[in-house]
């Protein structure tokens, strides 16, 4: 079950809270290896980048997700 996605102003105000502050568990450090290339049409990038915005992500963060939900899917 996955946890309900917080607003970027709900997340301001939870993580404004000293209580909220605090480290959860050992430091993982993301490692990304590899660049893919991938050529989109350009209203496809514009949604891309327009979803990602409100979602206060990069488009590269965004991209990423999206790409793990998707291979959570059966194939």
């Amino acid at each position: 079950m996955t946890e309900p996605q917080m607003t970027p102003d709900e997340e301001h105000e939870y993580y404004a809270r000293p209580e909220n502050q605090e480290p959860q568990g050992p430091p993982r450090r993301r490692r990304l290896r590899e660049a893919i290339p991938v050529r989109l049409p350009p209203e496809l990038v514009e949604e891309i980048r327009r979803r990602a915005a409100a979602d206060d992500r990069s488009v590269s963060s965004w991209i990423r997700r999206a790409v793990e939900h998707e291979l959570q899917r059966p194939a």
